[in-house]
């Protein structure tokens, strides 16, 4: 496994929805996706808005990954104890922003595995941790992330879509592996 570094011109690209966008934001959003879901494979969360109103909504996600912010900014007290649940497994992973450490790599291969549901505390940012998701998951799980100021996105995991996500993740070296 190799790590992944997010070249500026990237940045634009990855604003854009790679499933389909909810509108809106809270649980009434949350609520909508999990209506859409047709029973994934693994039911996988990025950031803490998602986890908190999945968990607030009564869903447990196989894998969820948080870092204690919401939009640059530390999250409240109030998220950040919403994000826990009992049935979690939580490991704390380093994962700097504009990077996919090995670490992190690691981590999302092990929880794949897991029978249990894994919260991954990202010391750093946990934005990009949907790509390497996508890629790792089984056919037909299913990836939630936030989209700031605009909703939620639901992708749904295919080949074509790993594939696509993968072409994303390969022009993501790292200079000294260039």
């Amino acid at each position: 496994m190799k790590r992944y570094c997010l070249p500026d011109e990237l940045r634009g690209e990855l604003r854009k929805p790679y499933g389909e966008l909810y509108s809106g934001n809270g649980i009434d959003v949350t609520r909508q996706i999990i209506n859409a879901l047709d029973a994934p494979a693994k039911i996988i969360a990025v950031g803490d808005i998602v986890t908190f109103n999945l968990l607030s909504a009564g869903v447990i996600p196989d894998i969820s990954f948080v870092d204690g912010r919401t939009k640059r900014s530390p999250a409240s007290d109030t998220i950040m104890k919403g994000t826990k649940h009992p049935r979690f497994k939580t490991v704390t992973v380093n994962n700097p922003a504009g990077l996919i450490t090995v670490e992190l790599l690691e981590e999302i291969s092990k929880s794949m595995e897991s029978d249990m549901p894994v919260r991954i505390f990202v010391d750093g940012e946990e934005d990009l941790a949907a790509l390497p998701a996508i890629t790792m998951s089984p056919v037909s799980s299913v990836i939630i992330y936030g989209l700031p100021d605009e909703g939620a996105v639901l992708v749904r995991v295919t080949e074509e879509k790993k594939k696509e996500i993968q072409s994303l993740l390969d022009k993501m070296k790292c200079m000294e592996e260039k």
